[in-house]
């Protein structure tokens, strides 16, 4: 009698079970004036939808809110999470933000904070969003202009697909692969 070895394999994910009881999809109400959507896919390594992972963005608050937290009256949430369905599409409702101020006293282009959490992956993988529309903002972004190819740079930028809609695709790996960053410290 001969021994095999086990083949191994990852435990989960569990997100669906434990994460994502609460629809937290939404940061605003979608009739909110200014509501915008972000939806997208989630693809593995070989162009397959992620059909059982979990998403989640982070935000700063639109200019307004930043200029006057009353804007809103609590009615926007800088955090949300959502599950891949529907053949690995996330989607949120949520306000378009401001630019960020940086360390050196210039300021981050408009940008949306991305996590994913899918099957396969031992940590969560971290990304941005930035938005078409903001060329001259996204060229003097400090973490976009990290990037010296362009091709690697389009993958953090959403397209408009209008009417305040914006579609952002995550490659989880692959020749289309989105950037992704490691947390520090």
């Amino acid at each position: 009698m001969s021994l095999e070895p086990t083949p191994s394999q990852t435990i989960g994910p569990f997100f669906h079970d434990a994460l994502l009881e609460r629809d937290l999809t939404e940061l605003v109400s979608p009739d909110y004036p200014g509501a915008i959507r972000i939806s997208g896919f989630i693809y593995d390594g070989a162009g397959e939808p992620v059909t059982d992972a979990a998403v989640e963005i982070s935000q700063a608050g639109p200019i307004s809110f930043e200029e006057n937290p009353n804007t809103l009256d609590g009615g926007f949430s800088d955090w949300g999470r959502s599950g891949t369905a529907d053949g690995g599409r996330f989607s949120f409702v949520t306000l378009k933000p401001a630019p960020v101020p940086a360390a050196d006293g210039t300021s981050q282009a408009p940008h949306v904070n991305v996590l994913i959490f899918a099957r396969g992956l031992l940590r969560q993988v971290i990304t941005r969003l930035y938005f078409p529309d903001e060329v001259a903002a996204n060229a003097a972004d400090p973490v976009l202009s990290l990037i010296e190819n362009q091709t690697l740079r389009e993958t953090l930028v959403a397209h408009d697909e209008g009417d305040g809609s914006y579609r952002f695709d995550v490659h989880l790996q692959g020749e289309d692969q989105t950037v992704f960053f490691e947390l520090a410290g």
